[in-house]
């Protein structure tokens, strides 16, 4: 017997063989699938590791979603039309006139997400942890027909019990009440939530739950619908970054959120959201006039929802935010927890700042995780060589996510600016084309910006010799992320 022999048979070398036949391989499937960046790091992988990496990227390669889902959604667009076409032609639904670039980028993600600007709404940002959830409390305690929340986590604690139980009174006074949770997000803080809000009379369902057993159901770990989204009677909307999770659920971090409550006509784009994804995940189609009432005009403002997932076929939140960032003229200001931008977005906002915009990235000083910290520093040097200000906020953990485009587009969700966000979640956008609005985004921006530390250029490029060799291993894994 020698090492590597089994029975007396030598099957090193065919085992070393089989490797360098994987790796081979997989350097004409990779790239067909994939852009240039993941496919660089999937092939890193499979090279130092080809069985394990490729029974990773056979289990977690590719973006798509099983086939049943695809179909279900299909059928949904298809039931749910002659309703669109009905509100559409409804006398408070209407196209607000805007200017050229608004139009442009409206236009965008309409193509993108199928759902157009809408005028007539009311729009308002929401800064404050605790009034958020007393916001959104209140708004179900006076529920008189249907509650609709999707979250990524659903906590059992003092937050996520105050929301279902508020849900459970809704339902006890008759209201229907429907609860989204992704179970990957939620199941570490669920608990005994889930069965305590059935038993208060709430219908609950998880989103691209984890089955190994029934393969018709079984989702992908890494593919998570990571929408936060509340519609309250078809009317009152909530979308941002909050979980329904106490802020100081990591230890040594307080999370600081954004939320923006919205009523008026852009609200029922929200409810198809929220129905489209309650359709594919239990079968049931919702329709009727306690989801879907009469839109209502709240006030002046313009307002459209992109959402963006693998189930569209290109990255609808990561086309937009290119696009945004290259036609700005005076002032970009992009705030968010993750940052591991793309090519194309890592290039606009170096193009941006080359051209003289004000370009300004802000993110927490405290990361929640290594590896994507690490992963984040490595793109800051060229950001700063193009002029790109970097800001480290320091009182918590800035968790918040969106977008101030010179002085009249907002942009807010749940999407981060990282390959994850772009590729691998199920995300929702609130596009809101106001002057109002984006003022009170920007302010909230210089807020940040006043308790942060710049990353000065200079003590940056002399940082050490170590950390950027971490930094830029942790960049060529940042697509798989």
């Amino acid at each position: 017997m020698f090492p590597g022999s089994v029975s007396g048979v030598d099957w090193s070398g065919w085992l070393l063989l089989a490797e360098w036949c994987i790796r081979v391989g997989m350097l004409f499937v990779v790239p067909s699938r994939h852009s240039s960046d993941a496919a660089k790091a999937w092939l890193l992988l499979i090279f130092f590791e080809p069985l394990a990496g490729t029974t990773l990227y056979l289990l977690m390669g590719r973006a798509k979603l099983p086939a049943w889902r695809t179909r279900r959604e299909h059928e949904f667009r298809q039931r749910v039309a002659p309703i669109v076409r009905r509100l559409r032609a409804h006398p408070n639904v209407f196209r607000p006139d805007l200017s050229d670039e608004h139009r442009r980028h409206g236009h965008l993600a309409e193509r993108l997400g199928e759902m157009p600007i809408l005028g007539g709404n009311a729009v308002e940002v929401l800064c404050h942890y605790n009034g958020m959830i007393d916001r959104l409390v209140a708004d179900i305690d006076a529920a008189q027909r249907s509650v609709h929340l999707l979250f990524y986590i659903v906590a059992d604690d003092a937050v996520g019990g105050r929301v279902v139980e508020a849900m459970g009174r809704a339902a006890a006074r008759g209201v229907r009440c429907r609860l989204l949770y992704d179970p990957v997000g939620s199941r570490p803080f669920l608990g005994s939530l889930a069965k305590r809000a059935v038993r208060l009379g709430v219908d609950v369902a998880e989103m691209l739950p984890i089955r190994p057993f029934q393969g018709r159901l079984m989702a992908r770990l890494d593919l998570r619908n990571h929408r936060k989204i509340a519609v309250i009677d078809g009317g009152t909307g909530y979308a941002g970054s909050l979980n329904l999770i106490e802020p100081g659920f990591k230890k040594g971090l307080v999370y600081e959120e954004l939320m923006v409550r919205v009523t008026g006509p852009a609200v029922l784009e929200l409810q198809f959201v929220f129905l489209s994804d309650w359709f594919v995940e239990t079968g049931s189609f919702v329709v009727g006039d306690d989801v879907l009432p009469d839109p209502v005009q709240t006030g002046a403002m313009a307002v459209q929802m992109l959402p963006s997932g693998p189930d569209f076929p290109v990255q609808n939140n990561q086309r937009l935010f290119v696009s945004m960032v290259h036609e700005a003229d005076r002032s970009v200001h992009l705030i968010t927890p993750y940052f591991i931008p793309d090519q194309p977005l890592l290039q606009a906002m170096q193009t941006a700042a080359q051209r003289g915009v004000d370009v300004r990235l802000i993110l927490p000083r405290s990361p929640d995780s290594f590896l994507v910290s690490r992963a984040q520093r490595a793109y800051y040097g060229p950001l700063l060589e193009a002029g790109v200000h970097i800001h480290l906020y320091r009182p918590a953990f800035l968790h918040s996510k969106y977008l101030c485009i010179d002085d009249g587009i907002a942009v807010v969700g749940s999407s981060n600016l990282d390959m994850r966000s772009f590729l691998l979640n199920s995300e929702i956008t609130l596009i809101c084309y106001d002057h109002a609005v984006a003022e009170a985004l920007r302010l909230e921006a210089e807020r940040t910006i006043a308790a942060s530390d710049s990353v000065d250029p200079a003590a940056w490029a002399r940082r050490p010799f170590y950390l950027r060799v971490v930094e830029n291993l942790m960049r060529l894994l940042s697509p798989v992320l």
